[in-house]
């Protein structure tokens, strides 16, 4: 069954920012093997939802996870990015989704911020 990673975030007015995510993407199929990983946004840039959802099935995908790439269990984890799920089934009622989490409190996250601060304290000269 092929299976689709469609990577869900809020979107931006700034290009670069929206452009980190599309490099999220493409590690996380390097990294991963998947072969079909695309990119969505919430709101002030496109792709939309429902545009990423056409995407992962105009490439064949009988499956999609829609993962939040969001920190915060807010309104659009909670009740927005649901919504937009339910609307691409109705879309696409032969194509299986589910909803992976947002990317919340995790070990692995402190230590993203532990490097950061080292990477700082190292860019100031600070011991």
């Amino acid at each position: 069954m092929k299976t689709a990673i469609l990577l869900m975030a809020h979107g931006s007015r700034i290009p670069e920012a929206n452009q980190a995510v599309d490099q999220i993407a493409a590690m996380v199929k390097n990294f991963a093997g998947y072969d079909i990983v695309e990119v969505s946004f919430r709101e002030n840039h496109s792709p939309n939802i429902q545009q990423g959802v056409d995407a992962c099935v105009s490439q064949g995908a009988e499956r999609i996870l829609l993962v939040p790439y969001f920190l915060y269990l807010g309104a659009h984890v909670r009740e927005d990015l649901p919504k937009e799920m339910e609307e691409a089934r109705l879309r696409h009622p032969g194509v299986e989704m589910a909803m992976g989490k947002h990317l919340g409190v995790h070990k692995r996250l402190a230590k993203l911020v532990i490097d950061r601060i080292d990477e700082a304290f190292s860019e100031k000269g600070w011991n």
